[in-house]
């Protein structure tokens, strides 16, 4: 049986962070410990600010109108941006049950929430350069306490 297109994408990118220094395991027990509790705070806080976020943006979208093309434009790219938050924020959720119980597909919908946010700071054009760096060091970690996950 073959595996999966992102499954090969998955350890695509672990061969890439395992040349990464390794973590002390004191400190990745900690991580794996307060994984969980992270996802789930950060995943309820994620979709309160992307929700806030997408009714900011619709209660003023007919003023990005009067400000031109450029407007309309940054209002685009806000509003795709705050759903691809949603969409990693309910990832986060969704990974809350699978992660406090140390299985791999909680880990996984782990990275895929980091993918998303990725994409959607690259999208959203607000700081690419910030969405690169947190994604650097959320996959990092992330590699770094997979081997955690069965």
């Amino acid at each position: 049986m073959s595996k999966s297109p992102s499954h090969d994408f998955i350890d695509t990118m672990e061969q890439w962070f395992a040349k990464f220094p390794a973590l002390p395991k004191n400190a990745t027990e900690t991580l794996v410990k307060i994984t969980p509790v992270l996802a789930l705070i950060f995943g309820i806080l994620g979709i309160l600010a992307a929700i806030g976020g997408l009714g900011i943006l619709t209660a003023t979208s007919p003023l990005s109108v009067l400000g031109g093309r450029e407007s309309m434009s940054a209002y685009g790219t806000g509003f795709i941006a705050s759903i691809f938050y949603l969409a990693a924020s309910a990832l986060l959720l969704a990974a809350y049950p699978g992660v406090k119980a140390h299985k791999v597909q909680g880990w996984k919908l782990l990275f895929w929430s980091e993918t998303v946010s990725l994409v959607g700071g690259v999208v959203g054009m607000t700081s690419i350069v910030s969405a690169l760096i947190g994604a650097l060091i959320g996959f990092y970690i992330l590699f770094q306490i997979k081997s955690y996950y069965k």
